[in-house]
C-alpha cells in the first residue's frame, strides 16, 4: 500500500521541505527557493491525480475505454508559467532589497529598517 503510491510520499516530502526552508531561513533566495519547491509538489500532486491507472488519451478510440483527465495537465502548464513570472518577480524584489540594504537576509534588513525609523 504505502509502495504503491510512492508518487504522494514524493508530493509530502517536496512540500515539507519547501515549507521548513521558507519557515527556518532569514535569506531571501533560499525562501524563494523554498516557495518554488512548495510550489513543484503541488504540481507533482495534481498531476498525480489527473493520471488514471491503464487510461489512454482521451481521444475516441471506441467501446469501453478508459481516458486519462486531461485538465489538470493543462492547468498545471498554466501554473508553471505563472510560478516562473512569481519567482522572476520575487528575484527582482531580493535584488532591490539588496541595493537598498546591503543584504539579503530578511533580519538585517528589518533592523536597519528599524534604526532608519527610530523604532530600536
Amino acid at each position: 500500500m504505502i509502495l504503491a503510491h510512492y508518487n504522494y510520499w514524493v508530493v509530502v516530502l517536496l512540500m515539507m521541505i519547501g515549507l521548513y526552508t521558507v519557515m527556518a531561513h532569514g535569506n531571501l533566495v533560499k525562501k524563494l527557493l523554498g516557495l518554488s519547491m512548495f510550489q513543484t509538489s503541488v504540481f507533482l500532486m495534481f498531476i498525480s491525480l489527473g493520471k488514471i491507472e491503464g487510461g489512454t488519451a482521451p481521444i475516441l478510440a471506441g467501446e469501453g475505454a478508459v481516458y486519462s483527465n486531461p485538465l489538470p495537465h493543462v492547468l498545471i502548464l498554466t501554473a508553471i508559467v505563472v510560478g516562473v513570472a512569481t519567482t522572476a518577480v520575487g528575484l527582482a524584489l531580493v535584488v532591490r532589497i539588496h541595493e537598498a540594504y546591503h543584504t539579503i537576509e530578511e533580519h538585517e534588513a528589518v533592523k536597519q529598517e528599524q534604526r532608519e525609523s527610530g523604532q530600536a
